[in-house]
């Protein structure tokens, strides 16, 4: 059956914009002669004129579907509309002229078009092709190969970049995680820095998830296959669940992230820096924050002598990663207890205000109590090992106690530092190594075992030892399938890391081991903080630390499910025997 005139001219438009985001992409990343980027410009422009062809009949055909959705159309109308006179009519020398296609703004126009035409055909994760987990695992795979394709292109840095750095950065970046090869402010260029940013934003959300959500902005409606295959994705305990849960994720990481940008940006206002620097700033470290990406556009990370005493910043960097690192759905959760909380002593008499059991669910509780219990803990440990050491260069009370906190709470995850991490304390470092170890919460875009995880492990030894046969904490009682699955994440854990750690160890005889094993469970958590000693690092060790990275982002867990889950229902159980373990 052949395709209708509309069908045949849409993939004219799809495949045309396709072949003009890749060369807007080598185009940038590398140097064209003058004559071509004009030939570059004026097929853009044509690629532009077809995309407003098609929204124009997409609205003839099927009408308005969505106000929001209406409005993001028109203005990216307009911007066309604006890039073709100005290109037929302005002149050359102008200031609208330099500001429409020297900024890059119609390669901009040019790939929001091509995602807007993406978007709408039908998305939909077929359950016989893949595993939800085979699909997770490959997504990732498929943003850190194309990250370092990015990454290695020329105008991307200032100098050549061999494949296993560009590698080891692009999966450090997807992967959250933040150890650096390269010196990110230094080395890599302005599009070097923005590539990095967008991967760890992606990575710290998910391509799944990001693709998912604006397909359903879009077309207004996501497939039952789809819907079934993210609620593995994104934890959602029930189908109808799947798009409130996707609807959450971007609310709060919109919401932090421009809170943290702007209060960042005011932070920084004493620092001498040109303006469009420092927004660059904010919004860089806003998003490597909230994403517990680790990465930092200064070369000491927030260590940096002109930052070092700048505890505002401190505070907001913060409370930013510990934001990201209690999971979207807790801190929607958290919100939703507050809001009712406060509209019941603003309401008393109302029925809607009234008591409600459990609107603070159990998994909040347990990472709630679990996160405050391991921060202050942390807090006093850091402050009684390193009063007189990393912290006594901060004159003040004030300082040192925002600046323990902060280096308390960075393991959580965070990988950014504001001390000398290779002159901490040995307790420090030990106690380092294990806050990184149990890491976030579960559903963020922090890493380690998971806080949950932790709890879970915790309450059973306790249970254990009091005689009991099952595990109970706040009236509720813990589901064997938890108790197994954490048991499973724990052991995981110590197989992979010990052997990432012996591989490095043996590879880099010159180097401790406290030093090794910092790196490696570092790069297994996804934290991202470090001795010092990533670039000094063989290629081969380099390429362990790639996969440590690799394994604890996509989880050890999730690669064993994609490798041997065959479901098979089983009609029958053998007779149980309890096994001598003690």
């Amino acid at each position: 059956m052949q395709d209708s005139p509309s069908g045949v001219f849409h993939k004219l438009v799809f495949y045309s914009s396709l072949f003009a985001v890749l060369l807007a992409i080598i185009e940038t990343g590398f140097d064209f002669k003058v004559w071509l980027h004009g030939v570059a410009s004026t097929f853009y422009l044509i690629v532009l004129g077809l995309n407003f062809i098609e929204l124009l009949n997409q609205y003839v055909q099927k009408g308005i579907r969505s106000k929001l959705v209406l409005t993001f159309d028109l203005s990216i109308a307009l911007l066309v509309i604006a890039l073709l006179v100005t290109h037929f009519f302005a002149d050359n020398s102008s200031f609208l002229y330099k500001f429409l296609f020297e900024k890059s703004l119609i390669k901009i126009a040019l790939l929001v078009s091509f995602i807007r035409q993406l978007l709408v055909m039908e998305f939909s994760f077929k359950i016989v092709v893949a595993h939800p987990a085979q699909l997770f695992i490959l997504s990732f795979l498929l943003l850190i190969l194309l990250g370092t394709f990015l990454l290695m292109m020329p105008n991307a840095t200032y100098g050549h970049i061999a494949f296993v750095d560009a590698l080891f950065t692009a999966t450090s970046a997807v992967c959250i995680t933040g150890l650096a090869v390269k010196d990110t402010g230094a080395f890599f260029t302005p599009l070097g820095q923005i590539i990095i940013m967008c991967l760890f934003q992606l990575g710290g959300l998910g391509i799944l998830t990001f693709a998912t959500y604006f397909s359903y902005f879009f077309r207004g409606r996501i497939s039952y296959q789809t819907q079934l295959q993210l609620g593995h994705v994104t934890s959602a305990n029930r189908m109808s669940d799947v798009l409130k849960t996707l609807k959450v994720i971007f609310a709060v990481t919109f919401a932090v992230e421009s809170v943290a940008a702007i209060a960042i940006y005011i932070s920084m206002l004493d620092v001498p820096m040109s303006t469009h620097r420092r927004i660059f700033f904010s919004v860089f470290h806003a998003i490597s924050a909230f994403c517990n990406a680790g990465f930092s556009t200064m070369s000491n990370s927030l260590y940096e002598l002109q930052v070092r005493f700048n505890y505002p910043l401190q505070i907001v960097v913060a409370v930013t990663f510990l934001f990201g690192g209690l999971g979207f759905t807790i801190v929607a959760n958290v919100v939703e207890y507050l809001r009712h909380q406060v509209m019941r002593l603003l309401f008393p008499n109302r029925s809607r205000y009234g008591a409600k059991p459990w609107l603070l669910s159990i998994n909040s509780r347990i990472n709630l109590v679990t996160t405050v219990s391991l921060l202050v803990l942390a807090f006093v440990s850091v402050l009684a090992f390193e009063w007189q050491g990393t912290l006594s260069e901060h004159t003040s009370v004030i300082g040192k106690l925002v600046t323990g906190f902060f280096v308390a709470a960075a393991p959580r995850s965070s990988g950014i530092n504001v001390v000398d991490m290779a002159q901490l304390a040995p307790p420090t470092v030990m106690l380092t190594i294990a806050l990184m170890w149990v890491g976030a919460a579960p559903n963020s875009t922090g890493g380690g075992i998971k806080t949950t995880t932790f709890a879970v492990a915790v309450l059973n030894i306790v249970s254990l030892a009091r005689g009991y046969s099952r595990i109970e904490v706040f009236r509720r009682e813990i589901a064997d399938i938890s108790v197994k699955r954490a048991f499973a994440i724990i052991c995981l854990s110590v197989i992979i890391i010990a052997f990432g750690c012996t591989l490095i160890r043996w590879a880099e005889p010159n180097m401790s081991m406290t030093e090794v094993l910092f790196e490696s469970v570092s790069a297994y958590t996804t934290t991202g903080l470090s001795l010092g000693i990533t670039p000094h690092l063989s290629a081969f060790s380099k390429s362990v630390l790639i996969g440590l990275m690799f394994c604890g982002r996509v989880g050890a867990l999730t690669i064993l499910i994609a490798l041997l889950n065959r479901p098979r229902h089983q009609s029958y159980r053998y007779p149980s025997e309890e096994i001598i373990i003690t």
